[in-house]
């Protein structure tokens, strides 16, 4: 066993590696050799993959949080071993090297996540359990009915918009959006990395709700084959209230379906009752839980 630096080449190994430890998240060959290839700017994003006989049996990626005023904090994100392979030192030797990544750094906090059943390694490494976060999963066979929009709503796909006007009403959402920290410091540049230029968006499903000329309400969808994943949904506060959410992920939904996906995958914090109650009335379904979980890097 190695671990090294990640390649882009490595981009399908680690795809179907995700697909096995995590069914559940929706992220592509193309944009995931993009973000290997083109790490996010101004995070010192940094990826390893675990060999064993020149095969990819594990991931982890490390980086300082960016979005977050929260001083000397990093994200350890989705560190996980192929089944087969568990349980021989894999994972504590990638967490060693994202954690020595992030050291050097200035990073004294750390977050990472773990399945349930995965607690107890995190425990074992300094790590406790903070936030738990569902995942939940919708069959698009059929899409959920379009309510009818209110008054003065237009809704409009993503594509005829233009971006800074989502970046304000993402940022404007996503501000009280429950977290281990605030998300109250992401620039334009870093927005445009993570979202509008992520090769995995389609910019035709997802949808803004507009009133005025402004973004009210939006819902993303970043897609994969016939699988699509919900990347965030969200209205301006000033706008809560009508629906707006619900209107606009309804109709992502169901361009996305008459594109053909045919099941969206999703998650959502478990203290996010506006947002589990919209997803419960479209459909969705638990179909996994993780827990977000903080340590002290000295």
């Amino acid at each position: 066993m190695r671990i090294r630096v990640a390649q882009p080449d490595d981009a399908p190994a680690v795809v179907a590696l995700r697909a096995m430890v995590y069914p559940y998240l929706v992220r592509g060959v193309k944009s995931t050799r993009k973000m290997i290839a083109e790490p996010v700017p101004d995070r010192d994003w940094a990826a390893f993959v675990a060999e064993v006989d020149a095969q990819v049996v594990g991931w982890v990626t490390a980086q300082r949080n960016g979005s977050t005023s929260t001083a000397d904090f990093g994200d350890i994100g989705l560190l996980h071993v192929h089944p087969e392979h568990r349980r021989r030192g894999i994972g504590t030797a990638l967490l060693t090297t994202a954690t020595g990544h992030l050291a050097p750094l200035g990073v004294r906090r750390l977050r990472a996540f773990a399945q349930p059943e995965a607690l107890p390694f995190a425990r074992r490494h300094g790590f406790e359990p903070s936030r738990e976060l569902r995942y939940s999963a919708l069959d698009l066979s059929p899409a959920p009915a379009l309510p009818a929009p209110p008054p003065g709503v237009r809704l409009r796909p993503i594509a005829d918009l233009d971006p800074h006007l989502l970046y304000v009403a993402d940022v404007a959402s996503a501000a009280d959006e429950p977290s281990d920290v605030p998300v109250d410091a992401v620039s334009y540049e870093t927005w445009q990395y993570d979202v509008w230029d992520n090769l995995g968006l389609d910019k035709a499903a997802s949808i803004a709700a507009e009133i005025d000329g402004e973004v009210a309400a939006f819902s993303l969808v970043k897609r994969d084959g016939d699988r699509m994943w919900s990347d965030y949904t969200g209205t301006v506060p000033a706008h809560r209230g009508p629906g707006l959410a619900r209107l606009a992920k309804s109709a992502a939904l169901r361009r996305a379906a008459a594109d053909g996906v045919r099941v969206a995958y999703t998650s959502n914090d478990e203290e996010n009752a506006p947002m589990l109650a919209i997803n419960a009335r479209l459909g969705y379904r638990p179909v996994a839980s993780q827990w977000s979980c903080l340590a002290e890097l000295t």
